[in-house]
């Protein structure tokens, strides 16, 4: 049987309710929990059936100044004033792509809002292209998993368009030559972090899915044989409610960073280290009014997510849902939307939409359902 699987990054549960995305081709349909992070951590998760503290990926960077592959940065330093320079937009970004070069990372990469002064003290976890055979050793991916069995097969490249992966697939499908196919599409998560609960312009988008996976299956139909098709996602998008302004509330203790304590603060996850004894009850207490809360061990572990050695923080601080850190190292301002929260807040839920029942709860479920 031929097995294609459409993944299109933030099309929530919600949305595809609201617009009865594909009820009558794809009747097989479920509310996904999503996993905990973002799509950096989910990712992984769905091309390899681990979950974080399996595969390591979690959030992009982590303090690790043993492991930095930035280490020689650090002679760079007096480079790095004014901070304000290093900052803008277009020069983090032409930044970025140098960095990679040089560094020979294959995998996505973004120094995003990261101060540079910090970055030989981090390491990244997206070094390699996650999609290509091997690109999760020691765990294999779908790649190797579908080359393993004996399938030919399509996993898109992430670095085409959404049309051009499209394209490609439905030629795949009308001609039957692959069995098993993995089909990527990205775009709708940046359109809803500026757009969530715009219908007017949600909508449109949802309706160009529907018509490429319409013609998807019209090409497998053609083919004349025994198929699945599946559309599924890794989270939805939740509106901007607030920020919280992290850095700005722990400065007052005076404590250092790299001195005292080491942190990674994302768009809604503040990861911390306690490098110094007295670091963590003055962070503790400097975040008593800040709109989140503390996960415990026992969550963590639930959401796979704790790890013994501390790679991930030795605490993690949650927003509040639909609350975002600003500024954070992800950024300095606000999106209008935003993923990453409590995996139960129903604006978070994914989807799972097929010809053919499952039994998939959850994103780490998704693997073991692609390649049975």
């Amino acid at each position: 049987m031929t097995r294609f699987f459409v993944f299109v990054d933030a099309l929530g549960w919600k949305q595809v309710e609201k617009y009865g995305f594909l009820n009558d081709i794809l009747p097989h349909r479920s509310r996904v929990e999503m996993q905990f992070g973002y799509s950096c951590t989910a990712i992984p998760t769905i091309l390899c059936g681990r979950r974080p503290d399996e595969h390591g990926h979690l959030a992009f960077y982590d303090y690790a100044p043993a492991k930095s592959p930035f280490r020689a940065m650090r002679f760079l330093a007096p480079f790095f004033h004014p901070d304000s320079f290093w900052r803008r937009g277009r020069v983090r970004n032409l930044l970025s792509r140098l960095v990679k070069r040089l560094w020979g990372f294959t995998g996505y990469f973004q120094l995003y809002a990261v101060p540079l002064s910090r970055l030989p003290y981090l390491d990244y976890c997206e070094k390699k292209d996650m999609f290509l055979p091997g690109g999760l050793a020691p765990f294999p991916n779908l790649a190797d998993a579908w080359a393993a069995q004996g399938f030919k097969y399509l996993v898109s490249d992430w670095h085409h368009s959404e049309d051009f992966n499209f394209a490609e697939a439905v030629e795949k499908a009308r001609s039957g030559a692959v069995e098993r196919a993995f089909v990527y599409a990205a775009a709708f998560d940046a359109l809803q972090h500026d757009n969530v609960g715009r219908d007017e312009i949600l909508k449109p988008a949802v309706e160009r899915y529907a018509r490429l996976v319409r013609g998807l299956y019209d090409a497998l139909v053609e083919s004349g044989k025994e198929f699945e098709l599946t559309v599924f996602s890794d989270h939805g998008m939740t509106p901007l409610a607030g920020t919280d302004d992290i850095p700005g509330a722990i400065a007052p203790t005076g404590l250092v960073w790299g001195r005292d304590y080491a942190s990674a603060v994302d768009s809604t996850l503040a990861r911390f280290w306690w490098l110094k004894d007295d670091a963590e009850p003055k962070i503790r207490e400097a975040l008593k009014h800040s709109r989140g809360r503390w996960l415990s061990a026992d969550e963590m572990r639930r959401h796979g997510i704790w790890r013994d050695d501390g790679k991930f923080g030795d605490a993690i601080f949650l927003a509040d849902t639909g609350v975002q850190f600003v500024p954070s190292d992800m950024g300095v301002k606000p999106l209008n939307g935003m993923h990453g929260f409590d995996p139960a807040d129903i604006d978070s839920a994914a989807c799972w939409l097929s010809t053919a029942p499952s039994s998939v709860a959850r994103v780490c479920d998704y693997y073991a359902e692609m390649t049975k």
